[in-house]
Formats: C-alpha cells, sequence, structure tokens
C-alpha cells in the first residue's frame, strides 16, 4: 500500500526564512508531485516492512523506521545548495503480504529514477533490498548489468524454498538474474554458516570480510566492481555496524564496522557516476538505546544526499 508523506513530520529548528545559506532539511523539502524539471534532484521514499524479518526469525521493529529517520533529519542543515529535494511517500506492508510490497516500491522507485532523480529508500527490514532491485531492473532494462553494492554482516544468500524473508534477498536476484553482480563488505566470520560461504563462492559474490572491510582496502575492488556495470545500487544493512554504535537492529554485531568506515563507503559509491540509489535498512527504534541507531541511521542518508550531489 503506498500512502502520501505527512509534511507535518518535517519540521524543526529555522534560523532564517529567506537566507538559504541557513536553510535545513525542513525548509527545502517538497513533495514528489513537483519532481517534473527538477534541478539535480535526490528523492527519498519510506519502506515500512518488517514482514521479512519476522519470517527470517528475526526481532520486529523496523518498520518504524521510515518516519524516525524523516523527523531526525528535519533539522539537519541542508549542504546540497541548489540540488532539489522531494519526499515520494511511503510503500507499507500490509499483513504479511511482503511481494505485493517489494513490488510497489519497485514501481515507484522506477517513476522516481525516470524522472532523472536519485533515489534513498528508508526502510524497513533488509527484504527493502529486493524491491530497490526490482524498481532498478525496470528502469535500467533487462539487458544491463546491475551491480549490487552491499555493506552487511550477512550475505543474505538464505534458501527460499519455503518463502522469501530479509535472509534471501540476492540468491533470490543471483539465481534468476543473469545479469546482476553482488558485491559485499562487512562479512563477520562467525556471522554466516559455512554452507552460506561456499554458496558465495559458488554464486560468484565478491565479498570482503569485517577486518578486510576498511576506505583504503575497499577502494580499488570496489571500483573495478563498479566499472563493470552497467548501473549501480548501495544497500546498507545497519546490523553490519558495531553494537556499540548501533544497538537498534535486529541482529547486533559485537565486532562490527565503526560509523566512519561505513560512512567513508556510502561517499564513495554514491558518488561513482553509475550509482542511482541508496537504501538502508534494520533500523529498529523499538530496540534503540536513547534514539542511537535512528540518528546515526539519518546521518547516513544524509551522507548518500550529498554523495550523490558530489556525483553530479
Amino acid at each position: 500500500m503506498f500512502k502520501e508523506s505527512d509534511f507535518n513530520i518535517w519540521s524543526g529548528r529555522t534560523d532564517s526564512d529567506t537566507n538559504h545559506e541557513s536553510f535545513r532539511y525542513h525548509q527545502v523539502i517538497r513533495p514528489a508531485s513537483e519532481l517534473k524539471d527538477a534541478h539535480m534532484p535526490v528523492t527519498l521514499i519510506g519502506f515500512e516492512c518488517d514482514e521479512g524479518v519476522r519470517r527470517n526469525k528475526g526481532r520486529l521493529g523496523a518498520r518504524k523506521a521510515p518516519d524516525e529517520i524523516r523527523k531526525q533529519l528535519a533539522g539537519m542543515p541542508w549542504r546540497a545548495g541548489d540540488h532539489d529535494l522531494f519526499d515520494a511517500g511511503t510503500v507499507s506492508c500490509v499483513g504479511e503480504e511482503l511481494e505485493a510490497a517489494q513490488t510497489e516500491l519497485g514501481e515507484q522507485l522506477a517513476g522516481i529514477l525516470d524522472a532523472g532523480s536519485h533515489a534513498v529508500i528508508m526502510g524497513g527490514g533488509h527484504e527493502t533490498l529486493y524491491g530497490h532491485y526490482l524498481g532498478i531492473r525496470k528502469h535500467a532494462g533487462e539487458d544491463a548489468v546491475i551491480g549490487l553494492v552491499n555493506i552487511d554482516a550477512h550475505f543474505d544468500l538464505r534458501e527460499y524454498d519455503e518463502q522469501p524473508s530479509s535472509g534471501t534477498m540476492f540468491k533470490q536476484i543471483l539465481d534468476h538474474d543473469p545479469n546482476a553482480k553482488y558485491f559485499v563488505c562487512g562479512i563477520q566470520e562467525y556471522g554466516n554458516t559455512t554452507e552460506l560461504f561456499s554458496r558465495a563462492e559458488q554464486l560468484g559474490v565478491t565479498y570482503m570480510m569485517e577486518e578486510e572491510t576498511a576506505p583504503e582496502t575497499c577502494r580499488k575492488p570496489l571500483d573495478e566492481f563498479m566499472e563493470s556495470c552497467d548501473v549501480v545500487l548501495l544497500t546498507l544493512c545497519m546490523d553490519v555496524i558495531s553494537a556499540a554504535d548501533a544497538p537498534g537492529v535486529s541482529a547486533p554485531s559485537v565486532f562490527g564496522l565503526h560509523p566512519k568506515t561505513v560512512r567513508a563507503l556510502i561517499r564513495s559509491v554514491c558518488a561513482h557516476p553509475k550509482t542511482t540509489s541508496f537504501n538502508l535498512s534494520e533500523v529498529n527504534p523499538d530496540l534503540d538505546e536513547g534514539g542511537r541507531t535512528v540518528r546515526l541511521g539519518a546521518s547516513f542518508v544524509n551522507e548518500a544526499v550529498m554523495a550523490f550531489k558530489k556525483g553530479e
């Protein structure tokens, strides 16, 4: 189900009503209905869903994240100059209808991309990624090589014989799309079974372990991967980050990445000219401590928006 955004959420401190150099997010955000003829736009869209997490036997609450992230973004300084920013509303999963919600997200995203905008999707469980992929495929066409760049502690390559979940998306894609390639960094050695490591090898997945994941070591292999693709999407599962910095996730990582490492990766990938879109997943406000994970998630969204500006 698609619903328009409640623009009452977009409120916050106002330093000036006229000086654009003093503006914050809530002063520049506009409805996506005004997207036509926009200048270098970035469009936000929410995905209220944790049905995939439920199926994957995780802890629920991620569906509440999109509006909580909007609230945190609202008061942040707008540093993207004359870029236009839009809010396209939210796709909400009704009951257990995950597949229908993912399809709807794909339709909405394709429309945003067709209008010439970059996109940032605020999930939701990591099942958000499959809807993200569907939108890229519809926009780019069946022959385009799509690069799936994932920052994650887990491969998400589980079997989906019974039903898809937040742990199956990449296998779903790689099984059925010969023009999709997968690169994941941040993998936890003891967060994935031996079977999943073997499956990653069988499917030709490029991966970097958590201890290998640093901006200087990732730059060359990431650049080579992105150059081999026609279009790139970036997806971030917040459970890749150290639990001390991101406690509000379904599956916290004790030895996760530092937020500055993730920030550097977002900046690098989103500034690449082939990257069209970014999605952030697995922020769970119900499990958060002092709103730390929501604030960090909003900061990552901001980094993606700013990086898209620099990539223009």
